[in-house]
Order: C-alpha cells, then structure tokens, then sequence
C-alpha cells in the first residue's frame, strides 16, 4: 500500500514538512561520503527556512499539553493499559520540557555561525557551492566522515526537541481517524464534509496501481481525481473505477 496525505491547514503542512526534512536530514548523515552530507547540511538550511515561524515552538507545546489533558481523563479506565498510559504521558511530557528549554529563536545556533551563513548564502545560488566559489566549504567536504559527521550531528542537535515534539503530534493525528473503503467512479470521488474540524486526510491504495490521486480538500468537502502518467510523466485522467482506502484525521 501506499499512502498519501492532504493537510488542510498551513500548520499540519509545516509539520509533515519538516518531518520529511527531519528524516532527510537524519538519513544523509548516517552516509560517510562528501555528496551525501552536501545534502544534509542544505537539508538543515531547509528546516532553519521552515521552522522560522516564531510561534511553531509555542504551538507544538500548547498541542502537547492539550493532549496531555485528553489522556489524563483516561487514568483508571478498565479498557486502558495503564502501562501504555502512563508511557504515552511520559513522552510527551519529556518532549513538552525539551522544548521549553529550547531558548531563543529556533536554529539561532546556526544563524550565529558565520561559516554557515556563507554556505547558506552560497547554496541559495544554483551551482553556488563549487570549490572556486567558497573553499573552505571545499575543504570541509575534505574531512573525514567522521570529522563532518560530527559537526552535522552538533547542528542538528539543538533542533531534536522540535522533531521530537512534532513527531508526536503527527503520531497522534495519525491515529485519531479509522481507514474507510470507498470507489472513485470513473476516476473521481467527493466527500462533503459539511464544515467538520478534519486536518488532513490520508488516502491509501495499493502500490501495484498505476493511478495517483490529486486531492483538493477543506472542511467543507474533499475532492480526488485520480490520473495516471505515460512515459513522460504527464497526468491523464483514470477512468476506471479506483478502490482505496481513506481516513480523516483530526486532534
């Protein structure tokens, strides 16, 4: 199966963004060649340019502790582990008190570092990064992976508590809507939501299909228009019936 996600808000699209930036970011670091962590270091750019919004740090921390009140009301429940309660309690709350640590605007760290704003600066220009136009950062990819390793895991240290608090959020949402089965006639499907509180929605069908969904969607209603691309990737029009799976998710 594969899955793929709407969010309906600019918030929800901020999140699932810099969790794929996250896990980028983690994924090229663990590689030793000098290519590799070009990319992780202008994927840590990527989150610095996201997470810029002044209150995400503050929104994450009031979601958390909204949903530390929800699970609360759960304690001496007959039909809840109060193992798993009290573990789910437990990482929030550990993630909730990271964040309030977190001092300062979010990725000050690197803003501070001189060296890094002129890589940044530099990558911003296509083919910018070249050893005529910045030697030093040449001389960077030059060290050993260990060496480079090392400071990449330093950058993205201070920025954790952020992944860690929006992991959790995204985790929850996740969660909060159950899979439904529907047909798409003729390629195309609408579901009138009628002005619910949805944040996202997640559309599931099986790999082996030749046909992606292009999904518009609000409160009011979610339109899906499945295509299909030809060799050169331009979109066509499913008509065939499409079966899939859908689920509506909201905090």
């Amino acid at each position: 199966m594969i899955t793929y996600e709407y969010p309906f808000n600019e918030r929800i699209r901020t999140l699932l963004r810099l969790e794929d930036l996250f896990d980028k970011a983690g994924h090229f670091i663990e590689y030793e060649g000098a290519y590799e962590h070009h990319v992780a270091i202008t994927t840590l750019f990527e989150i610095l340019e996201v997470a810029g919004r002044a209150d995400l740090k503050m929104d994450l921390i009031q979601e958390l502790e909204r949903q530390r009140q929800i699970l609360l009301a759960y304690r001496n429940n007959p039909a809840i582990s109060e193992d798993a309660l009290a573990g789910a309690l437990y990482e929030i709350e550990q993630a909730s008190a990271a964040l309030l640590a977190m001092t300062g605007k979010i990725g000050q760290h690197l803003r501070d570092n001189d060296w890094l704003m002129s890589v940044r600066s530099r990558a911003a220009i296509p083919g910018g990064l070249c050893e005529f136009d910045l030697p030093s950062y040449h001389y960077w990819l030059h060290h050993s992976p260990e060496t480079r390793r090392e400071a990449l895991l330093g950058w993205l240290k201070p920025l954790l508590p952020l992944r860690d608090g929006l992991l959790i959020v995204l985790r929850l949402l996740r969660s909060s809507g159950r899979p439904e089965g529907h047909v798409a006639k003729g390629g195309a499907f609408q579901l009138m939501l009628g002005g619910t509180s949805t944040q996202m929605v997640r559309v599931s069908l099986k790999l082996a299909g030749v046909c992606v969904p292009e999904i518009s969607a609000n409160k009011y209603a979610v339109n899906i228009r499945f295509v299909h691309a030809d060799s050169a990737h331009k979109p066509h029009h499913c008509s065939a019936d499409i079966a899939f799976d859908m689920t509506l998710c909201n905090l």
